[in-house]
């Protein structure tokens, strides 16, 4: 395991010298001046609803859900964001709370990590040429310069406010569900109608009443192989929201399950800017799980009881910095998910082959065995606000033609077999429901792998 743990987004100049860094100091006073301004950005959106008055039986229900999610800190870290960040003793971690992990024995032994099959990358393809302490950049709570202990994992401390943007307490932390029969295209991946994916229907789709949409510009592998695992490397954004109860990210998707029924498995991670659940406009690191259709199980990051962490230095969601610039210096984090062949969990690696933790088998049904797709791209809510299509933008907010620096890509998608190894995505089909509004488009290089950029800006002319 590399010794910069806290590594979260690995740096793409653009120029033709790709490797060349600006000197740090001269990298901390932009990006402070660039989170000060950002500041301006994350005030403009309209968080009065959210402010008001709770009857003090509500206050006592909120607080007794954070006294089970906020454990005892050994130290507590405050980050320039206003993040609070407690190291909690890996033992008396939130996942260890779930009735199906009582006799749960957090995983000592390292998972066996995938093998790489074939590697084709040039000299400036990423992590596996770069130098130690080379493309350093950090997650915000780092900044201080205090750490967390060993034998302790870092969490971000849920608030009271942070409950009261949810819809409601059993809502915080968990992705609304949404329930709809659309008209499925026969070429379309048949995939859940339910929150993390809206109904994969193409041009076809119906339209919800009185109910948010989620939109996508995403890749995926077909459903007839058994998967076990899956790698990309996104790049960073910090796309604008338009309401405080939509949401943008950018993640892999391990899913397994019946689709159309009430037990689809999905496991998750990426990056997202969610005002609702943070209170900010940054780009977070999250994780995601479900073993039933985002109807009751699962939850974001460490909000409820299930993945457990055991990295000391990576906090899941906490904010990513710094964030890719349009046509100027980009960033952009890789993650891994794959199933250790040997203990069945299924684990998180980050950045060089950092492991974060892991999601234990018996959490799930279908993904206990393996999973049988694999998506990777750009969700969005839609809610409609003034009876129009949202502004709120996905990846950089600028179309997958504009390419490199100015559009957001995934780059290296891999998979991971049954025997453990990893190799290069060449078979995937990709989909939009809209690309008046949102668009996404592929191809293949030696130094990238297989890639594609996507993204878009929401409403426009073109996506009234």
């Amino acid at each position: 395991m590399a010794s910069n743990a806290y590594i979260i987004a690995n740096k793409r100049a653009v120029s033709s010298h790709p490797h060349r860094q600006p000197h740090l100091p001269l990298l901390l006073l932009l990006f402070s001046l660039f989170f000060i301004g950002k500041f301006d950005l994350v005030s403009a959106l309209n968080y009065t609803k959210y402010t008001r008055k709770v009857s003090n039986l509500r206050l006592q229900r909120i607080q007794k859900h954070l006294e089970k999610i906020n454990k005892p800190a050994v130290i507590t870290i405050e980050s320039p964001d206003g993040d609070i960040i407690d190291c909690v003793h890996k033992r008396k971690q939130p996942a260890l709370d779930h009735p199906l992990l009582k006799k749960h024995k957090i995983q000592r032994v390292a998972p066996e990590m995938p093998k790489v099959k074939t590697l084709k990358r040039d000299e400036g393809s990423g992590d596996s040429k770069r130098k130690e302490g080379e493309d350093l950049v950090w997650q915000m709570w780092h900044r201080n310069g205090t750490r967390c202990p060993k034998g302790t994992v870092p969490i971000r401390r849920s608030t009271t406010r942070d409950v009261l943007r949810a819809k409601s307490l059993f809502h915080f932390g968990k992705k609304q569900s949404t329930t709809i029969n659309p008209t499925r295209r026969a070429d379309a991946p048949d995939v859940v109608s339910s929150n993390g994916h809206e109904s994969r229907s193409n041009k076809n789709w119906m339209v919800m009443d009185a109910c948010a949409r989620l939109q996508h510009a995403i890749a995926y592998t077909g459903t007839s192989q058994e998967v076990y695992g899956a790698k990309a490397t996104i790049n960073v954004w910090d796309p604008s929201i338009q309401e405080v109860n939509e949401f943008s990210l950018s993640q892999i998707w391990i899913l397994s399950g019946s689709f159309d029924g009430s037990d689809l498995n999905s496991i998750e991670a990426g990056w997202q800017v969610s005002p609702e659940l943070y209170g900010d406009s940054r780009p977070r690191l999250f994780t995601y799980w479900t073993s039933d259709s985002y109807q009751a199980t699962g939850c974001y990051n460490l909000l409820c009881a299930g993945f457990v962490q055991t990295n000391s230095r990576i906090a899941i969601g906490a904010a990513i910095s710094p964030v890719s610039q349009y046509d100027a210096n980009q960033y952009d984090i890789t993650i891994l998910i794959w199933k250790d062949p040997k203990l069945g969990n299924w684990w998180m690696g980050f950045g060089d082959n950092n492991l974060v933790g892991y999601w234990p088998a018996e959490l799930f049904t279908h993904l206990a065995d393996h999973a049988t797709m694999v998506e990777w791209g750009g969700e969005v809510v839609n809610s409609r606000a003034n009876g129009k299509h949202t502004s709120t933008e996905m990846g950089s907010g600028h179309f997958a033609e504009d390419g490199f620096g100015k559009s957001s890509y995934f780059r290296n998608l891999e998979l991971v077999d049954a025997d453990n190894s990893l190799s290069s995505v060449h078979d995937i089909s990709t989909l939009a429901e809209n690309t008046n509004c949102y668009n996404i488009k592929n191809s293949y290089n030696n130094e990238w792998g297989t890639y594609f950029y996507y993204g878009g800006p929401g409403n426009n002319p073109q996506c009234p």
